[in-house]
């Protein structure tokens, strides 16, 4: 059966989230006078991460609100920088992490291929979204980077609600539902081998991992297709 849709990942596969990430920390701890706490600026992105990975799972497994894991990402910064968080108020720890979400949101933009790539599939594909974040969150991320009116609202798929995210396999079959297909006439687009490409494979649609720095020496598991742009996308979709 031939391919008619596409579902896309947001954050590092059409937006750039990890460059956003690193310039809104790097702009906070600077405005803060706070840079001096760490051996170099990339020590502060690596721990940002860090935390954020450790943080954002509970919300994803349904331990934290999503407003939760923000306080908590604060606060655990701040802990590892040196600061005494123990009796920190949610309104600080809030107010703090808005300051980040200020510079973070300032640096917002898309891969330059994937409106081109969009483009391109949009006549001919029916195309949406499965994001492991709330749809409120994504949904002004595409629409600051002009990829918005790609999608019918309808075709955008979050984790909204806690415990139902990638790879569990009912994420990605709402995705498909939204769009009137059945997962074997639908491709995945996904920069995270685990969470996208075999869990869109264990779903039942066409996995494209998405390796934009190539970095993996291991050959992908059967069943997924390998791009390091999303511009090779269209011609990948029909061999």
């Amino acid at each position: 059966m031939p391919i008619r849709g596409v579902i896309f990942d947001v954050d590092d596969t059409l937006f750039d989230y990890s460059g956003s990430e690193q310039a809104g920390i790097l702009a906070h701890l600077h405005h803060l006078d706070l840079l001096h706490r760490v051996p170099d600026p990339q020590s502060a992105v690596t721990l940002w991460r860090e935390v954020m990975q450790e943080q954002y799972a509970r919300f994803l497994a349904g331990e934290l609100t999503f407003a939760g894991q923000q306080r908590e990402r604060a606060r655990q910064f701040l802990a590892r920088l040196g600061e005494d968080t123990t009796t920190m108020p949610d309104e600080t720890a809030a107010a703090w992490f808005a300051g980040y979400t200020a510079h973070r949101n300032a640096a917002w933009t898309a891969f330059p291929d994937a409106a081109p790539t969009l483009a391109a599939l949009a006549p001919t594909h029916r195309l949406g979204v499965v994001s492991n974040a709330p749809i409120d969150q994504q949904r002004p991320k595409l629409h600051a980077t002009g990829l918005l009116h790609h999608f019918d609202d309808t075709a955008l798929v979050g984790s909204d609600r806690p415990g139902e995210a990638k790879p569990d396999p009912a994420i990605f079959w709402t995705g498909c539902a939204r769009l009137g297909l059945p997962p074997h006439e639908v491709a995945y687009v996904g920069d995270n081998y685990d969470l996208d490409a075999l869990g869109a494979r264990n779903a039942g649609l066409h996995p494209f991992w998405l390796d934009r720095t190539a970095t993996r020496t291991d050959p992908a598991d059967d069943g997924i297709h390998v791009l390091h742009t999303l511009t090779a996308l269209p011609a990948a979709l029909h061999p």
